[in-house]
């Protein structure tokens, strides 16, 4: 899906500052797994809301968990189609 797809269709949700700049480094392409932590630095917050974060996208079906997890748990958008 790209970026202006995305963005139309979830044009009436309420995203907060930070989940917007992380859905558009995601969607521009982000390098690499997301972590919460990397979520935390990149969007200058703590790790307990990077977290909810990342849950409050997850229980939209944004984003989803990458297989593995525990220390190591990553993120990435989930189909969206």
């Amino acid at each position: 899906m790209n970026k202006a797809e995305f963005w139309s269709k979830h044009k009436d949700a309420s995203f907060n500052e930070r989940q917007r700049l992380m859905l558009n480094r995601l969607l521009d392409g982000f390098e690499g797994k997301l972590t919460s932590t990397k979520w935390a630095t990149i969007a200058k917050c703590s790790q307990d809301t990077a977290s909810r974060d990342v849950e409050a996208l997850i229980q939209l079906g944004i984003l989803q968990k990458d297989a593995g997890g525990g220390r190591n748990t990553s993120y990435s958008l989930a189909n969206l189609n």
